[in-house]
């Protein structure tokens, strides 16, 4: 999350008068995350999350997004449910921008993560992949190879500025990926994005899943993939094989993975942490001027791509329960 667009009071009044939602109490900026301008919002009713669509998120998208989260809930999985507004819609306009009101999830995310933690987000991952196996709709991964391939393009001339010889390291992943990425393995929906601040907790049980906002058709495994470069390190960056093991036993007592998924998730792993890699490269190098947000920084994630790339691609060294 993150605050790009600032709302003046009138202009939230006359939004929140669609809705039946009653008089707003409190409404505030959330400065966590990098992509949509968040506001929490409370009202005489209830506690909401006001979001406007800024930078990667394209209109068209929204009905797929909004209509995952409503599928979800309807599922039973813990997810935020737009709300819609007297005239039945839940995508409305605000300060020009497309905007929606979710339900507020309780808990909080950790920052100091277990295998329990893992485990957890193993078997919500699972079940978010099952609950979502019967929709019919499709949205294509913007931020798989071929938006790797752009993002790669549009950093090329200032990456080093942020580590010396980051070009062409990007580079020599990027044709490596091109090469060796599997197009045989079992797709669906998936999040895309489930690190630690989008997961909440409540007395260490996972109670809800946030940000749907990248949510595509994708390669399943490459899920695990990207919650293994989120989850899987410790702050010194250094690898927890506990964790990896916890994440994926959590994982396959929902929905075992075949064994091509398996072997395949050292180059899956790899993609991801080129993917996170890229795009915090990019917003570093754009940032808007006077955004409430607090930016990634791209290094971490050359040092867990630095990691994947030391192991043989054909071992099991992230799997071995």
């Amino acid at each position: 999350m993150a605050v790009y667009t600032a709302i003046s009071d009138d202009e939230l009044r006359e939004f929140i008068s669609k809705y039946d939602l009653g008089e707003v109490i409190e409404y505030r900026g959330i400065a966590e995350g990098v992509e949509n301008s968040n506001f929490f919002l409370r009202t005489t009713k209830n506690d909401y999350i006001l979001t406007l669509y800024e930078k990667r998120v394209e209109r068209k998208d929204l009905p797929f997004f909004l209509s995952l989260m409503e599928h979800l809930a309807k599922k039973k999985f813990p997810t935020p449910v737009p709300v819609r507004a007297r005239d039945g819609t839940c995508l409305r306009a605000l300060c020009g921008k497309p905007a929606v009101i979710c339900s507020f999830l309780h808990g909080v995310w950790q920052k100091d993560i277990t295998f329990k933690h893992c485990y957890q987000l193993g078997e919500a991952a699972a079940k978010l992949h099952l609950a979502a196996s019967d929709l019919n709709f499709q949205r294509k991964n913007t931020l798989g190879p071929s938006g790797w391939l752009e993002l790669a393009m549009n950093t090329k001339s200032r990456a080093d500025e942020i580590s010396r010889g980051l070009a062409n390291f990007i580079w020599k992943e990027v044709n490596f990926l091109k090469k060796n990425w599997p197009n045989d393995l079992p797709t669906g929906i998936i999040h895309a994005d489930l690190f630690p601040d989008n997961v909440f907790f409540l007395d260490e049980t996972l109670s809800g899943i946030i940000d749907f906002y990248f949510a595509c058709n994708e390669i399943l495994a490459y899920e695990i993939a990207i919650c293994i470069n989120a989850w899987c390190f410790s702050h010194k960056l250094e690898f927890c094989i506990d964790r990896c093991e916890a994440l994926i036993a959590g994982y396959n007592r929902i929905r075992p993975l075949t064994k091509a998924e398996t072997s395949a998730l050292p180059i899956l792993c790899r993609g991801a942490a080129l993917r996170f890699l890229l795009t915090r490269l990019y917003d570093v190098l754009n940032q808007k001027t006077g955004a409430l947000v607090n930016q990634k920084d791209p290094l971490d994630y050359i040092a867990r791509l630095q990691f994947h790339q030391q192991n043989d691609p054909n071992t099991d060294y992230l799997t071995r329960h």
